[in-house]
């Protein structure tokens, strides 16, 4: 799995394992994984214009999440 950067003032890059549905964010005060996401949403987390909100909205509450 490669990390790819991404334009946010607090995500720093973020990366897919698409064979455990295993999403990793890094942002600038550590690294995440969440577990069981949809490829979809790390699509359209990539896609969004504010990968913060999008994370916020969509990703930090509604999966399970280990900081690694």
């Amino acid at each position: 799995m490669i990390m790819q950067r991404v334009s946010s003032s607090n995500l720093v890059a973020v990366g897919y394992d698409d064979t455990t549905n295993t999403l990793f964010i890094q942002f600038k005060n550590g690294t995440y994984k969440y577990f069981d996401v949809p490829q979809n949403i790390y699509r359209n987390l990539l896609n969004a214009s504010s990968k913060g909100e999008y994370h916020a909205a969509y990703i930090k509450d509604n999966y399970r999440n280990q900081r690694i």
